[in-house]
């Protein structure tokens, strides 16, 4: 199986950005916390992370052609604001879990809406890094049922 991990906005200043809500650990720790995880299940994952939107969506569509079996995403604030990327998650049909390393659902009431909630399998939320080793299950499983 191969898995893309695809980051949104801020997603780069983990340990800087508001360390009393994210954390202390960088994005890189981040991506060695999920490459070894994805080895134990013997996943291989791609990460991707941006600032900008056009080239979150730029990256969902070469998912595609790389012919990518999941996505884990952390759209982070465009969560809240893209059309363009919950058109690119359903234009692709590629199972996608929503992750978020705080719990969106206990922060401000903007955070509580998501659009790509609406394309995604599952949704993650509130458990830091851990975040992303739970949907990297979900998708296994997922993909396994089919």
């Amino acid at each position: 199986m191969k898995f893309l991990v695809l980051n949104g906005p801020n997603i780069n200043f983990l340990g800087i950005r508001e360390p009393d809500i994210y954390g202390k650990s960088t994005y890189n720790d981040l991506v060695q916390m999920i490459t070894d995880y994805a080895l134990t299940r013997g996943v291989e994952v791609t990460f991707y992370q941006s600032n900008c939107e056009g080239a979150l969506v730029d990256a969902i569509q070469r998912a595609y052609y790389d012919k990518i079996d999941g996505i884990i995403f952390n759209p982070a604030a465009y969560t809240h604001t893209s059309v363009a990327i919950l058109d690119a998650v359903k234009a692709v049909s590629i199972p996608t879990v929503e992750v978020h390393l705080s719990d969106v659902n206990s922060r401000d009431e903007f955070r509580r809406v998501s659009y790509i909630r609406q394309a995604a399998i599952d949704m993650v939320c509130g458990m830091g890094f851990d975040s992303y080793t739970r949907a990297m299950d979900i998708l296994i499983e997922h993909l396994k049922d089919k």
